[in-house]
């Protein structure tokens, strides 16, 4: 799973291919007969072998041959209505996928990832954490101290933009590895910042790194993962939930004991907390750059790879997978070619430098956006999705944000702390439950998170009926249940939906409106309405918009295969 040899960071690992892993498919190409024989195959894949690596869609015991598979690509063509070479490469690919099984490689990725949706909770929620201490000390008012959050979602907009396409330009490999480090980098600057201006401009910055996060680390699970095994995409968003308990409870650690007590007295030498919490979350976050850098061999998308024509190391990339969780594949280029057709020549071969500049920007045009709306059902799932994340983005920030100085108005600061632990510990399950209901009959995907989105909603209302705080810890806690099932789903079905050659596309402009709208939470509660409460009642209202716009998405990805 780990690779902690220098070689393997500076060396182009998607044009090394595994041969030995490789065996012959009956009736189509195989390796050479002694690297057959030193694997120890025989002249045809068993079935039954591809079913304990968690193979599925034939008979167990019968043979996979190159016929048989060529059936299934045409019968799958037939049934989705879309034909092209992709198409067809990208079936093709996920049933090697699905036939080299979960492994070594798929949960060490899912490790991976999970860190840099740890990353995206934790400065969510720790600059929330932060606003009261940094208003003190330098000397701004509660209201006022809600531009911190603004200035961050600044950077998240940007990143999601940026990094969503980005990945479908250059590839999911190099955008992963740099989000993490701009944000942990940024991070652990921001603990030093200076002054107001510089806090919030430190926090912009490593919004960009943090924004980028979501978009692209879903994106890269999942298309990794065996057709079969999708639903584990929505308990990634666990690991959200791990990232709202880091930050909640360092803040506990740090700011109830290392800050000052008021206005007056407030200085930089007596109000250290929200200092070690910002480099506390800046160290975790560079740590996981350092991992994903240093301790992985990641191998490029082999569905980004195809869609760029770069098949030869598509291929070398499943082979990698199948490498690294000591099991075989099938796959070669002959056989993806033979099935899926030929790939063009590369266009930009004699160009000079500035028109291959020009083409390369010509990625983040119009043209990228368009396939999102390629049919009327990929078009109404589309904008029905994008509204989902516009609304409970905005929800989410209105309440979620600005829940410890909504607690703080009948608690002490130690109680405040201690409440938001206690309500990130209740988020914990959430995605988990999600994970076990998205395949259930009649329920699947879209049925958990619409349930999950009204009941939150409703919570929300409930909230704000009582000022008694233990009833209030009650509702948070309960909230943020239902609410990590609502987004453990969310992020797991957005990029199911969108075919591999946009998934970054579609994907990163549903974050970015999120984050827009995370933007405008803040103002709205600055501006809006003197009454402290009514921000809470836009939350709900909004997170019952977005119940509505899932009751009427066309698409059901239980059970599918995303191309």
């Amino acid at each position: 799973m780990f690779d902690l040899s220098w070689k393997a960071l500076f060396t182009n690992r998607d044009r090394r291919g595994f041969p030995e892993v490789v065996v012959p498919l009956a009736g189509g190409s195989a390796p050479k007969p002694k690297e057959a024989a030193d694997n120890g195959s025989n002249s045809s894949l068993d079935r039954a072998s591809l079913q304990e690596n968690g193979a599925s869609g034939v008979e167990a015991g019968t043979t996979l041959t190159l016929e048989g598979l060529r059936a299934e690509v045409e019968a799958d063509i037939a049934a989705s209505s879309h034909d092209s070479v992709y198409d067809r490469k990208a079936k093709i690919i996920n049933r090697a996928v699905q036939d080299i099984g979960m492994g070594r490689y798929q949960w060490g990725l899912f490790i991976l990832c999970g860190m840099g949706w740890v990353a995206d909770n934790l400065w969510l929620q720790g600059v929330a954490l932060t606003l009261t201490p940094l208003a003190m000390e330098f000397g701004v008012s509660e209201t006022d101290s809600r531009f911190a959050t603004c200035s961050l979602f600044v950077g998240l907009i940007v990143g999601a933009s940026f990094w969503g396409i980005a990945s479908d330009a250059i590839g999911r490999r190099p955008a992963f590895n740099m989000t993490l480090g701009i944000c942990g980098t940024f991070g652990l600057a921001a603990g030093g910042g200076p002054n107001w201006v510089g806090i919030c401009a430190l926090y912009a910055c490593l919004g960009l790194g943090v924004g980028g996060n979501l978009p692209v680390d879903a994106a890269v699970f999942l298309e990794c993962l065996p057709p079969n095994s999708g639903s584990i995409l929505s308990g990634l968003a666990t690991w959200w939930s791990v990232g709202t308990l880091i930050a909640s409870m360092l803040a506990w650690a740090f700011i109830p004991n290392f800050s000052c007590e008021s206005y007056a007295t407030c200085t930089k030498a007596n109000n250290w907390g929200w200092r070690y919490l910002v480099l506390s979350l800046g160290a975790i976050t560079f740590f996981g750059f350092l991992c994903r850098f240093f301790l992985f061999t990641l191998y490029e998308s082999p569905k980004f790879l195809v869609s760029r024509g770069r098949q030869e190391e598509a291929v070398a990339a499943v082979q990698g997978i199948a490498h690294k969780n000591k099991t075989t594949t099938w796959l070669t280029e002959e056989i993806l070619n033979d099935i899926g057709g030929y790939p063009e020549e590369d266009k930009k071969q004699g160009l000079s430098h500035r028109e291959i500049i020009k083409r390369s920007l010509e990625i983040f045009s119009y043209q990228q956006v368009a396939p999102v709306f390629k049919t009327k059902r990929l078009a109404v799932s589309t904008i029905l999705i994008w509204i989902c994340w516009t609304c409970i983005g905005m929800g989410y920030t209105l309440f979620n944000a600005f829940l410890p100085q909504y607690l703080s108005a009948n608690s002490t600061t130690y109680e405040t702390y201690r409440n938001y632990a206690i309500t990130a510990v209740c988020g914990i399950p959430g995605p988990l439950l999600a994970w076990a209901t998205v395949d259930i009959k009649y329920i699947g995907r879209k049925g958990t998170m619409a349930g999950s989105t009204l009941i939150t909603g409703v919570l929300l209302f409930c909230f704000t009926a009582s000022k008694d705080p233990n009833i209030q810890l009650v509702c948070s806690s309960l909230e943020s249940f239902f609410q990590m099932i609502m987004y453990g789903v969310l992020y797991a079905y957005t990029p199911e939906v969108f075919p591999a050659p946009n998934r970054g596309t579609g994907s990163g402009i549903a974050s970015c409106l999120n984050r827009i709208a995370g933007l405008m939470a803040p103002i709205i509660g600055i501006y809006a309405s003197t009454d402290p409460v009514a921000p809470i009642y836009a939350a709900g209202a909004l997170l019952l918009a977005a119940f509505v716009a899932m009751c009427f998405l066309p698409i059901e990805t239980r059970g599918k295969q995303s191309l």
